[in-house]
């Protein structure tokens, strides 16, 4: 008896189905009443006293077997009929559409990779900064209107900690740790309390530039800026420098890029001059270098700044400023072909 339930729980283990028919019949041969587990329960009133238990619980594991085979068998059917039903597996899956980076990061990027080439190192910092690392480190008097708060977002007063609004701040950081030569460019998200329009938004990003060193003069800072101006605008791309002011700058200019539409002949773009300005630059102020304890009499430095969506304007001819910030599709799946 024991031997011929060993022998069908073999048996059904090995069963296999490709219908439901043929499970059906499996179905009805091995647990229907007059099927073979069936049966065995018939004739376990033949077995003797002694062997009673041991060939029943037999018998109710088989029982359970067959029944939990049948089931695993039906769900394996019903599996196959409901991934099949009305499709073609030799058609093509459809198409997953990868996302595209936004203008903004395409031009930092590409601005980064271009002063990586000449030696710089990028470095970051907090946007929550105190206001010597904002204000005071970089030369602005006490008075300077960069202070009131119709142009910062202050967070507390005494002491002073609020939202920087230029990332000049995370040179200061450099200066103070790091020694001479410092070659650091830093791209960040700024802030000021100004009035949103087309032109102007209380959150843009920035990349400034440090070059601390030996004998660092302001031709070295032209070359750099003339080298940057035709790896991004093109090789035609001249520059021009206007003189101008800057707390922590001295020497100080305003630099003007050829207009690539017009080829400087003077376009609506360009307001017909034939020029675009681009960024602030200068010479570090002695004041500022002393304030980090570097030494002005051994080390000179230049320093330059320019807003990443004033450059991604001038380049991919962008004229509302606010754009880079609604996240509209229509206008971010323009930039694919960029990536």
């Amino acid at each position: 008896m024991l031997d011929k339930i060993k022998e069908l729980q073999k048996e059904i283990e090995e069963i296999a189905v490709k219908s439901a028919e043929e499970l059906e019949e499996l179905r009805i041969k091995y647990i229907s009443k007059k099927g073979e587990v069936s049966r065995l329960m018939e004739d376990f009133r033949n077995v003797s006293p002694d062997q009673k238990k041991e060939v029943g619980q037999a018998i109710n594991i088989l029982k359970n077997f067959a029944t939990e085979k049948i089931r695993v068998l039906k769900e394996g059917l019903e599996e196959q009929a409901s991934d099949s039903k009305g499709l073609d597996l030799s058609l093509p899956g459809d198409p997953m559409k990868a996302g595209t980076r936004h203008p903004i990061s395409i031009i930092k990027n590409e601005i980064l990779e271009i002063f990586k080439r000449l030696g710089f190192v990028v470095s970051e910092g907090p946007e929550i900064e105190d206001d010597w690392h904002v204000f005071s480190a970089l030369n602005f008097p006490e008075e300077h209107p960069a202070r009131d708060m119709q142009d910062t977002f202050f967070i507390q007063r005494n002491p002073d900690i609020l939202l920087r609004t230029h990332t000049s701040s995370v040179q200061v950081h450099d200066m103070e740790t790091m020694k001479p030569p410092i070659r650091t460019v830093t791209p960040g998200r700024v802030f000021r309390n100004e009035a949103i329009s087309y032109r102007a938004h209380c959150m843009f990003h920035q990349i400034e530039g440090l070059y601390i060193d030996e004998d660092v003069s302001f031709a070295d800072l032209k070359q750099t800026l003339l080298y940057f101006a035709k790896e991004l605008f093109g090789e035609k791309s001249e520059i021009r420098m206007r003189p101008s002011y800057f707390p922590f700058t001295e020497p100080s200019a305003e630099v003007d890029v050829s207009c690539s539409i017009c080829g400087g002949k003077g376009c609506n773009v360009c307001k017909y001059t034939g020029w675009l300005e681009i960024l602030g630059c200068g010479m570090v102020d002695p004041n500022v270098l002393e304030a980090s304890g570097i030494d002005s009499k051994k080390y000179t430095g230049f320093a330059f700044g320019m807003g990443i969506e004033r450059i991604a304007m001038l380049k991919f001819g962008v004229n509302d400023l606010r754009l880079y910030f609604e996240n509209d599709v229509r206008f971010l799946n323009q930039f694919e072909a960029a990536n």
